[in-house]
């Protein structure tokens, strides 16, 4: 018989135990939850602690933690007591990097769907707008809130009863049930790790501890371009600040392949390559390329 490693929680920093509970338990489903605050600002934040618990009614469950730092709860919590409306907007792979963006800690009031490039679609029974993107969106009410402790870490059950459900038809098999591959659902794994269905692992880094500039300051003609996808967007989206002009020229000056296509002139070519930098995980040089004026 193997060793094992047994381990008391009660003996361990909230952050270990963090890290094994999202290391084993997985792959998780993600709740993209939206709601509004008690001025009718938007919210838009994704919770892997979530699934499916009911059919009739249809209940779904996600758990905002209290933060591990300093105990603070989370703005969407904060607004689900308020409100009791949320809207579950389910995410899968054409969405991932908008949805990491989305993460991001920004300040109370900030309007995540802006930061994140996604698209308010009006509820039809709940005030929370919905992601236009989402392939399945979810209205729900709210019929209880289960605090499971008062300490950093606690998590916070919000069961969620769902009163429409709107779905992507290109979704749909000709049986009109939802296909398994054209949805291409994403799960969370631990650390950066995710899972795609029928495709097997990737990473996406975690969002600056710093806040991401977002998608909507990224210059117009970058952010409707035909050749990047919402996932290329949302990765450029995640700097804290673009490169400087020098930056950009030094840039140039150290790379023949990109002097060649700016003598080209041709814009989508430069998005190509920038394209590639973004698979490669460089943001860096994927902004330089995209700011050649």
């Amino acid at each position: 018989m193997k060793e094992t490693i047994s381990i008391d929680p009660k003996e361990l920093a909230i952050p270990k135990i963090h890290g094994y509970l999202l290391g084993a338990i997985g792959p998780r489903p993600i709740a993209f939850a939206s709601t509004v605050d008690e001025k009718g600002r938007p919210n838009l934040a994704p919770f892997s602690f979530f699934n499916v618990f009911s059919a009739n009614p249809p209940i779904l469950i996600f758990s905002p933690a209290r933060r591990v730092r300093d105990n603070t709860t989370k703005h969407t919590l904060e607004n689900v007591l308020h409100t009791k409306e949320v809207v579950i907007n389910i995410v899968n792979y054409a969405i991932v990097q908008q949805m990491s963006l989305a993460s991001t800690e920004y300040p109370e009031g900030e309007n995540e769907f802006k930061k994140a490039g996604l698209t308010m679609l009006p509820s039809d029974l709940v005030k929370p707008p919905r992601v236009g993107e989402s392939p399945v969106q979810f209205e729900c009410k709210v019929t209880k809130v289960e605090a499971l402790g008062t300490d950093g870490g606690a998590g916070n059950l919000i069961f969620s009863e769902v009163v429409k459900i709107h779905i992507d038809p290109t979704i749909l098999d000709e049986k009109g049930s939802i296909d398994q591959e054209k949805i291409d659902l994403v799960a969370r794994m631990g650390g950066n790790w995710y899972s795609r269905a029928s495709k097997g692992l990737f990473e996406v880094p975690k969002p600056l501890s710093t806040l991401g500039i977002g998608i909507d300051a990224i210059p117009a003609h970058i952010r409707l371009s035909k050749t990047l996808t919402g996932n290329d967007l949302g990765m450029l989206g995640n700097v804290e600040q673009l490169p400087t002009k020098i930056e950009v020229e030094d840039f140039i000056r150290s790379n023949r392949h990109l002097r060649t296509i700016i003598s080209g002139g041709e814009r989508q070519e430069l998005e190509t390559l920038a394209k590639k930098y973004l698979e490669e995980k460089d943001m860096l040089s994927a902004w330089k390329v995209l700011l050649v004026e």
